[in-house]
């Protein structure tokens, strides 16, 4: 007969923390997605030490604008911060396609940002592989 209420309890206390980590949650991904834009790779560090968030665990959940994490620092010329990101992925996350079926490597070729810091950690990550089998 205690079951009932103490279950009634735990679904009570259940649901009320979910409610603002919703909230939490659209705000971190905005937060994640500013620093990345204007390349503050010290706030984007202390902002995931603090919600004690691992970049490989959120990486393929994050999308700003419609583009991962990566594609966002391509964009947003943010090379600290995109080598930062590429350092801390581990390289099947890296070699594995996007959203639009393209891995990052193929899709910064396709874009112009064959060479440069963010591409080269990502290269060095997957050793060096992607987008030779383009088809």
């Amino acid at each position: 007969m205690r079951l009932l209420p103490v279950a009634i309890a735990a679904l009570i206390a259940a649901s009320s923390v979910s409610a603002p980590a919703v909230a939490n949650t659209e705000q971190l991904v905005a937060n994640i997605c500013d620093y990345v834009k204007s390349d503050d790779k010290n706030r984007l560090r202390k902002k995931m030490k603090e919600t004690r968030v691992k970049l490989r665990n959120v990486y393929s959940s994050i999308s700003c604008d419609g583009s991962s994490l990566l594609r966002t620092a391509y964009n947003s010329n943010a090379n600290d911060v995109g080598e930062f990101i590429a350092k801390r992925m581990p390289s099947s996350d890296l070699a594995a396609p996007e959203a639009d079926g393209k891995t990052i490597l193929d899709w910064a070729s396709a874009n112009g940002h064959d060479s440069g810091p963010i591409t080269d950690a990502i290269k060095g990550r997957v050793g060096g592989a992607g987008g030779e089998d383009d088809e």
